[in-house]
């Protein structure tokens, strides 16, 4: 009988705390095969152990609870809690935080290492959480972009009136807009079939995720212009802090490691990446990136028009 009834304690207190565990949703674009969300899958796994439960992250790819832009909103209705989500994305809210997704800024992965450990990054991830009340927990490297199309792209006349596509965010008007293409805007789960139906002649997106995309099934040429050097932010939502409660620093911790461990996987595969296209068949263009860099510079330094200010685009070329 006292066997019994310790058992069903147990039991009962097992139900008691799953039933206050605290759910959180975490949604984002990218294909359940791609490193991102293996990476997310493992930071569920993780928050779990070390919150011995109380903490329970459910993660959403491939656009299924919205695209980039329905998530951003949907953080601060409730909609989802946690996201990954380009700074691009980020700019609306507050202007500043997309410094280092602008043209050319970056100067390569020690570049952007040294800004994800710096001062600046985190006065900029508080001017966010003064805007919005949310939360960045990390930062990620989403590599270099580069323009896919049907001919070699190798001078900045090449793009003269291209029909490229690019996410709907600002910061990605600026480079097409400089070598006088056509940019269009597209969510990114379009992209496929609108390059396959011709809708569009070219788009821009880092070597792993054009492969993840299967992007070099519909275009043949890989121009390597390195025009933008991407990052994602992981951001939790106010009241997903909230409900964390003592967890957050826990969660924190794992969502840092988490961005660290996807960043070092996708540079490694950026790195191996030209040689399996040119195996697949797909024509890769080195390209000279000073033309191009010499056409950007103007906008990149016009502070009446660009977010940032003088001072922190200092800060960041002096990391």
């Amino acid at each position: 009988m006292i066997t019994l009834t310790a058992v069903a304690a147990t039991v009962a207190l097992s139900a008691t705390s799953a039933a206050f565990a605290v759910e959180l949703k975490w949604a984002h674009v990218y294909e359940v095969g791609s490193d991102y969300h293996q990476v997310a899958e493992w930071a569920a796994e993780e928050v779990a152990k070390r919150t011995d439960g109380r903490v329970e992250i459910k993660v959403f790819p491939a656009s299924s609870l919205g695209k980039e832009v329905e998530i951003n909103e949907g953080l601060g209705i409730g909609a989802v809690d946690i996201i990954y989500t380009g700074p691009s994305f980020v700019e609306r809210y507050y202007g500043p935080i997309a410094i280092s997704d602008y043209p050319f800024i970056m100067r390569g992965f020690d570049h952007w290492k040294s800004y994800r450990g710096s001062d600046l990054f985190k006065d900029l991830s508080a001017g966010y959480k003064d805007a919005t009340g949310h939360t960045v927990m990390g930062l990620v490297y989403y590599g270099q972009r580069h323009v896919t199309s049907n001919f070699p792209i190798l001078k900045p006349d090449d793009m003269e009136g291209l029909k490229i596509r690019v996410p709907n965010s600002p910061v990605m008007l600026m480079f097409p807009n400089a070598v006088g293409a056509n940019p269009t805007p597209m969510a990114f789960s379009e992209v496929y079939l609108a390059l396959q139906q011709g809708v569009v002649d070219a788009q821009e997106n880092p070597l792993p995720t054009i492969k993840f995309k299967k992007f070099y099934e519909v275009q043949s040429n890989i121009n390597l212009t390195g025009h933008l050097l991407n990052s994602l932010l992981i951001i939790a939502s106010d009241s997903a802090m909230g409900k964390m409660g003592d967890d957050s620093d826990a969660v924190r911790e794992v969502l840092e490691e988490a961005a660290a461990k996807v960043s070092d996987s996708i540079y490694q595969a950026e790195t191996d990446l030209i040689s399996w296209f040119r195996d697949q068949g797909t024509q890769v263009n080195e390209i000279d990136r000073k033309p191009f860099q010499d056409a950007v510079l103007p906008k990149l330094t016009d502070w009446d028009k660009v977010p940032y200010d003088k001072e922190q685009f200092d800060r960041l070329q002096a990391l």
